[in-house]
């Protein structure tokens, strides 16, 4: 992957990422809830949990985001280098990693840190060391990406 510096513009990242950030803080201060996607998911998949309403139309607005985009901009082309095993055991080692990390990148990479809770920040360190470390492995140790 290369860097276009001529084209590049960190306008449409700012604005994504404070949109992140007020609804998830929004969420927080209206319903007094994490915006966690993965716990959301999980307890909106759950027969009888308690606000199932809000918890769909978050995950929604999240489905029809790129949709909104994808009116006024291009929206970027998705690259898949390891095929559809690759991308099925990585969706599935995510799945078990916030299982067992009980969070995802979102409840505590965004939430948790912004609320300062040492558990969010080990647990971000954590996921993203061993992301890295992951890259790096395929990359340079089994050499599958060029």
């Amino acid at each position: 992957m290369l860097f276009d510096s001529l084209h590049f513009s960190p306008w449409s990242a700012l604005a994504g990422g404070a949109l992140i950030g007020l609804a998830a803080a929004l969420l927080m201060l209206a319903n007094g809830r994490i915006a966690g996607i993965s716990g959301l998911l999980g307890s909106l998949l759950q027969a009888g949990s308690e606000g199932r309403g809000e918890k769909a139309l978050f995950i929604l607005g999240l489905l029809l985001a790129p949709v909104l985009w994808g009116l006024f901009h291009a929206l970027p082309e998705a690259e898949f280098h390891s095929g559809l095993p690759g991308l099925i055991g990585a969706g599935l080692l995510v799945g078990l990693g916030t299982r067992y990390g009980a969070g995802c990148t979102s409840g505590h990479g965004v939430c948790g840190i912004s609320r300062l809770a040492p558990r969010s920040l080990v647990a971000t360190l954590c996921f993203m060391a061993m992301g890295f470390a992951t890259v790096w492995v395929i990359r340079h140790g089994l050499g599958w990406w060029s």
